[in-house]
This record gives structure tokens, sequence and C-alpha cells, in this order.
């Protein structure tokens, strides 16, 4: 099981919460890892967590000022990257070109969609891996996959019918070790959340519930 911490723009110290998370992914084995805004990048990566970019941009090098250049993420010590987020989403052409400007530099890559059908399209894009998060969900209380469990098993059913060797991830209103759980059984290889760490005044406590079923 994958859990993906993004920290969007949330008003939390990105290092503290990287501190906890590779505490937690060494101590339980479970990989943690953290996607901090791009400044903070380099600060996340230091303290040895897995660190994701939130965003890469559709292009290379060039004229393109207030991109998020695939080769900076890499440079400042990200590993992978989020594209197509409910809150910065792409035309299709540019998801397209965001993969293949992720792949010039090496960085994983997990396509958030809305729904088993965009699921599926994403998938056929070639990621690693495809996050569903019905934008409803989002920041909410209710995970998906305990609030409507049909939307991750049909995600998943999807994906695999597109390419079984993309993941399927799962988002929105997950914030404890019962809906990683749940996600886990409804065929999810990863989780992607947000506010429940970013926002927890014990982020490392809240990581510790996230990560205890599939602890070591």
């Amino acid at each position: 099981m994958f859990v993906l911490v993004n920290l969007k723009a949330y008003p939390c110290d990105p290092v503290a919460v990287a501190t906890a998370a590779r505490d937690v992914a060494e101590e339980t084995g479970v990989r943690v890892a953290v996607s901090p805004q791009a400044a903070d990048l380099a600060r996340v990566a230091e303290t040895g967590v897995e660190t994701w970019a939130q965003h890469v941009s559709p292009n290379a090098h060039g004229s393109h000022t207030g991109s998020t250049l695939a080769e900076a993420a890499a440079e400042n010590g990200a590993v992978g990257t989020l594209i197509n987020h409910s809150e910065r989403r792409l035309k299709l052409a540019d998801i397209d070109a965001a993969l293949e400007a992720a792949d010039r530099a090496d960085l994983e890559t997990v396509v958030c969609a809305n729904n088993p059908a965009q699921s599926g399209a994403a998938a056929a894009l070639g990621p690693d891996a495809v996050a569903v998060e019905p934008p409803e969900l989002i920041g909410g209380d209710d995970s998906v996959a305990t609030a409507d469990p049909g939307i991750v098993e049909d995600a998943v059913a999807a994906v695999e019918a597109v390419d079984p060797a993309v993941d399927l991830y799962c988002g929105a209103g997950v914030s404890t070790g019962d809906d990683v759980s749940a996600a886990g059984e409804l065929g999810a290889e990863g989780v992607l959340l947000a506010s429940g760490v970013a926002k927890a005044d014990d982020p490392e406590a809240v990581l510790r519930d996230l990560t205890r079923p599939y602890a070591e």
C-alpha cells in the first residue's frame, strides 16, 4: 500500500510533516510519500522522505514563465509527480505532454481522475498509476472507499481493462487507517490524501494510524 500525502497550499510545516512521514515509513515498512509546494521540494527531500511534486507543466526548457519544469522538480529531489489534480485540471493533450515531461525527468506519475470512466481514459495515456477522486468528497469527512465503494471497484475494473500494469489509487476523504484498509479491500494499491494529515494537530499520529493496517 502506498500513502501519498499532498500538502497542497495548507499552512503546515512541510519539513515537520516530511520528517514524521519518513520516520513512520521506516518504522512500519509502508511506503509513504509527501507532495509539498514546488518551492519546498528540496527542503522536504533533504529529510529523506519520498518526495513528489504536486504538478509538472506540459513543456520542456524554454520561454515558459511560471511553469513547473519536470527536470527542475527532479533536480530538487522529486521522484514522482501528480498530474491533473482536480484543483489543477489539464486538457487531455496537456496531460499527455505532462506525462512525457515527467518521463524525460524519470519521475513516477499519478494522473488524477474524477470517476471510473475518466480513470480508464487516463490509464490509456500510460501513467504509473491513476487516482480516482470524486471532487465532491475531496476535503470532506467521508472517504470514497466507504461513502461510495462502487466508484473504487469500477475504477479498478476500468483501469485493469485498459492496462493491467497501471495501478489504481483512491483519494477524497481518506483520513484513517480504516479508510486505507477499505481502499485496499476494494482493490486500490494506494491512497492519496491531503487535509487529513496537513491540517492535523499531530500529523505523525495520523500517519501512524493510516499505515497501521499494513505495518510490518
